[in-house]
């Protein structure tokens, strides 16, 4: 049995909704999704598993409607859908008394179900959100059936306000696989276990790949199911952070030429967070914004520390503050870069003010 298991796709979403390519990425969002069914329909999968968060907030009418048309176009893939934090079934929620079309099938319930699929000789479980926050453990005491069926868990959640998750305990259930949702970061636990992750990055903090699970469990000769998962990149864009490196040498044009040979390097079409880390010339500020105007830069930190000239510094100011902060600075040269350039952004502080 195959199957394609993603979670978080979060439709209706805007991510950096304030900057130029905003909207378009709200629209990848949808075509992300349009290629998981071209996937599902070119390597034959027999499911299509929705750990939750399909929709970003209580989905539209005509967004479920340009849902269902989607999983009309699969071929043979049966698809199976919960509802999770964000798009938990209200009591007024559009889920309510919609109809999908016949390959998808949805829980609407907030105890276990089990949907039961004869002709791949699988069973699904599962439950929908009904409200927000669920803080209790649901899934501690879920167990499938005692028969010869491939046995899914279909699950959201993983912390403290979205029903927590015992892995220890979840893992010795019994599950042939278990698809988790709701932690953005795709990871797998083992190899009946993993969370697929967002199907696209949805904000700087979802830095890395993004995509889904191709899994399949086969039965062996003794009657054993084995599950074999992997990972799938499948993102239109990644989130990259990457480290600017500055020296007493470096202006604002080979800062930015730098910036653009990276971005370059890691495709222009990606979404960039530099961090600027060394020295700079003392009294040299790093035009963030001209790096910004570059491309697809979502935000730019300086965390470079001015290359001053101690010991003329020292000279000039040994009875003041300023003296007595260099010589702390001194004193604790072998402590860590935190500690160091706290010392270094308080002196520029205090020549700041003095100059002032």
């Amino acid at each position: 049995m195959k199957f394609i298991h993603i979670a978080d796709v979060h439709l209706g979403a805007v991510p950096d909704s304030s900057m130029p390519w905003g909207e378009q990425r709200a629209r990848e969002i949808w075509s992300s999704l349009e290629h998981i069914i071209s996937v599902c329909n070119e390597e034959k999968v027999d499911l299509l598993l929705i750990a939750g968060d399909l929709f970003h907030r209580q989905p539209l009418v005509r967004e479920l409607k340009e849902a269902d048309y989607l999983f009309q176009k699969l071929a043979a893939t049966q698809v199976v859908i919960m509802a999770g934090n964000h798009d938990y079934i209200s009591a007024r929620s559009n889920y309510q008394g919609f109809t999908w079309n016949d390959r998808v099938s949805m829980y609407y319930n907030n105890t276990v179900e089990v949907m039961d699929f004869p002709e791949i000789n699988t069973q699904v479980y599962g439950f929908s959100y009904l409200q927000r926050d669920i803080l209790e453990p649901l899934y501690d005491e879920a167990k499938p059936q005692q028969n010869e069926e491939i046995h899914i868990l279909l699950a959201h959640g993983g912390d403290d306000k979205d029903i927590p998750i015992n892995r220890k305990k979840l893992q010795e259930a019994g599950f042939d696989y278990i698809a988790l949702g709701h932690i953005h970061k795709p990871e797998i636990i083992n190899d009946r276990m993993a969370y697929a992750g967002s199907l696209e990055p949805l904000d700087k903090n979802e830095v890395g790949e993004r995509g889904y699970i191709l899994g399949e469990i086969v039965t062996t000769n003794e009657g054993l199911k084995k599950t074999n998962i992997r990972f799938v990149p499948s993102s239109f864009r990644e989130y990259k952070k990457i480290t600017l490196t500055a020296d007493s040498s470096t202006t604002n044009g080979s800062l930015k030429d730098q910036a653009q040979k990276a971005m370059k390097d890691h495709g222009e079409h990606n979404i960039y967070l530099f961090e600027i880390q060394g020295v700079r010339e003392e009294g040299v500020r790093f035009d963030k914004e001209g790096i910004k105007a570059i491309g697809n830069v979502l935000e730019v930190v300086d965390k470079s520390v001015p290359d001053y000239d101690f010991d003329a510094i020292y000279r000039d100011n040994t009875d003041n503050l300023i003296g007595l902060f260099i010589q702390k600075i001194r004193e604790n040269a072998d402590q860590g870069d935190v500690a160091k350039k706290a010392l270094y952004y308080g002196l520029e502080a205090l020549l700041g003010a003095r100059d002032q």
